[in-house]
């Protein structure tokens, strides 16, 4: 957003200006081709608010760019899942083997991206170490005091996020709280993930006390205030007490003293509902994403946590809604883009029909050259939430960067991890029940009503600890598709293996017409394509008429027809036979996870080759 850039570029400026060693800050690429330790033994860097600020500003960039969260951490370390499928198609060692769960420790889209992340660690230990040093953290004028209060307390945050990152991905990895300095020991080994964790909840506690909150923070930008530590704190908390893969032996496991951590996260998500005039619910799903492709920011503050991204370069832009989001083909009006993520078809039909939150999350179409809205095969439907037709303004050609800000934090997570961890607690109580519907009534026009009677139509219910348990996993399912979180849910909840044998189960169904997918039908219509969008013309739950043929003035596509022998295989292991009705398929382990196999440690990724030789005392993952 241009605040934040704004607020970029007059720091840069600022440090600049300061004297002769802010020269070597003057722009932020020159900054960000520094040696670390040239910020590390510069103390007239370390000397001005000015210069504390540009390396502040320095340890958020790795952030973004193309090997974190402007594609490769935010779009395909997460899939494939249960809601979404990665590029399709079979191993190729890059992108698809991380989706395939095939993926080798020479991997170049693991390489690089854990190597952003240390260096995003590197970047903030440098400023952790030497802001507290600073004269003027103690001694200066009130506002500078608070100036480097607030900027220590955003480096600590940033140093846990690109932990916690590392840990979620990787499980055990090394770690060190201290810059590197000339002759040390890089011999780092791996260090427990549980240790890990709760070093970075201490240091995010510490973080809460130093940064300010949101309506006292000035100019709204992408800078981190006191809501969204607390509730980076909170989801932390809780995957220091979930489930996990053993490293070495590739089994799920849970530490004993799990519901402290659980305690932890409800205290910090019971704050943040105690101070709605910083964060609260947007009134309208579709607009919290809405301002993301629009570039600019929402009202209620939802969005809590998000990576700026800027520059429309592989360093610091954003790939979101090029990448994945519908496909665009040559539109001179939005451009082209890849639609390279699409749905696993039973995440379309988990939501109800007059779930609002289904046509943001989930788009049935593409816009070819004619600039209308198309309908597209079942097998072909993509994510949604990221989308180059609603750039504001259009930007036509090829141009892969459209800059969208990566939400790494909502509100609405907060509500529902309160949810979560009052039902651990105490049961589904009232307040557990409110904080999930308030959630799902937005999706329903803001009828708690018409949430509670369609969550009991779908098979749910409130009453007890495991039925709320079960309603609150789907809730998040719905919720927070595409947005890097359900993988990670269901590892933490020990769930993974059996959502993808029963997302897997399900797209077998769907295709024999088997219940409860009896009725959707084999065949979609639409009108001829115009400008007013793509009109389907039957409802997505009713069986295809006889005969299947198009009616007057509509074009017919696949839908469960689209579900053939060879798509229902690919999500088998490749080599793996299947046969529907009287074709048999071979497949080339092409689809959704079809070489996950529960046990095998696939969970993690495997922790980088080359720091593995260059490394002896570090241990590479089970199963790698």
């Amino acid at each position: 957003m241009k605040s934040f850039h704004a607020f970029r570029r007059t720091a840069l400026l600022a440090a600049a200006l300061a004297g002769p060693a802010g020269i070597m800050l003057s722009s932020c690429s020159d900054f960000l081709d520094l040696e670390a330790t040239a910020l590390n033994t510069t103390e007239y860097t370390f000397s001005t608010v000015a210069g504390a600020t540009a390396a502040v500003i320095g340890a958020y960039d790795p952030l973004s760019g193309d090997q974190a969260y402007g594609t490769r951490v935010s779009m395909y370390y997460p899939y494939d899942s249960d809601e979404l499928i990665g590029s399709a198609g079979p191993n190729d060692g890059a992108r698809r083997g991380i989706a395939r769960y095939t993926a080798l420790p020479n991997n170049t889209e693991i390489t690089n991206p854990w190597n952003q992340l240390y260096q995003g660690v590197e970047r903030s230990n440098i400023c952790i170490e030497q802001i507290p040093r600073m004269a003027l953290y103690t001694n200066g004028s009130a506002a500078d005091t608070a100036a480097l209060h607030r900027l220590h307390g955003e480096a600590l945050t940033l140093r846990a996020q690109y932990l916690f990152e590392l840990v979620r991905n990787w499980g055990n990895v090394p770690v060190q709280y201290t810059p590197s300095v000339s002759g040390q020991d890089f011999n780092l080994p791996n260090v427990d993930r549980n240790e890990t964790l709760t070093r970075l909840l201490a240091d995010l506690l510490e973080a809460e006390k130093l940064v300010p909150w949101r309506s006292r923070a000035g100019l709204t930008n992408e800078r981190i205030t006191k809501g969204a530590v607390k509730g980076l704190r909170a989801r932390i908390a809780l995957f220091r007490g979930g489930y996990y893969p053993n490293s070495a032996t590739g089994q799920m496991e849970r530490a004993p003293d799990y519901l402290d951590y659980y305690r932890m996260a409800r205290q910090e998500c019971a704050d943040l509902l105690a101070n709605r005039a910083e964060h609260s619910l947007n009134s309208s799903f579709e607009e919290t994403f809405k301002s993301i492709n629009e570039l600019r920011p929402e009202a209620a503050h939802e969005i809590m946590f998000e990576v700026g991204m800027a520059t429309a370069t592989n360093q610091s832009g954003s790939k979101l809604g090029y990448y994945n989001g519908p496909r665009l083909n040559a539109s001179p009006i939005y451009g082209s883009t890849q639609g390279a993520v699409t749905i696993a078809p039973p995440y379309f039909y988990a939501f109800d029909s007059t779930d609002t939150r289904r046509d943001i999350t989930i788009t049935t179409f593409n816009i070819p050259s004619t600039n209308f809205q198309t309908g597209v095969n079942l097998n072909s439907v993509t994510d949604g939430k990221f989308r180059r037709n609603w750039h504001i303004p259009p930007v036509p050609g090829t141009v892969n960067y459209l800059d969208y800000n990566w939400p790494i934090l909502r509100f609405a997570d907060v509500l529902l991890m309160f949810a979560e961890t009052e039902n651990e607690l105490n049961g589904p109580t009232a307040a557990a029940q409110d904080a999930l519907l308030e959630v799902r009534a937005r999706a329903f026009g803001g009828s708690r009503a018409k949430a509670t009677s369609t969550l009991a139509q779908g098979g749910f219910s409130l009453g007890g600890k495991a039925d709320f348990f079960k309603a609150l996993t789907n809730e998040r399912y719905l919720e927070f598709g595409s947005e890097a979180i359900r993988k990670y849910d269901l590892i933490r909840w020990n769930l993974f293996a059996t959502k993808i044998s029963e997302v897997k189960a399900n797209i077998e169904k769907m295709a024999k017409g088997e219940a409860p997918y009896q009725n959707v039908p084999l065949y979609m219509y639409y009108r001829t394509p115009s400008a007013a969008g793509i009109q389907w013309v039957r409802s997505f739950y009713r069986p295809s008429p006889t005969p299947n043929t198009a009616p007057a003035g509509t074009v017919r596509v696949n839908w469960r027809q689209a579900l053939t022998a060879q798509y229902v295989a690919d999500t088998k292991p490749a080599g793996t036979t299947y046969t529907l009705g009287s074709t048999t398929a071979t497949s080339n382990g092409a689809g959704l996870a079809a070489e996950y196999v529960p046990g095998r440690g696939k969970e993690l990724l495997p922790i980088p080759q080359s720091t593995i030789s260059s490394d002896p005392a570090l241990v590479q993952n089970f199963g790698y």
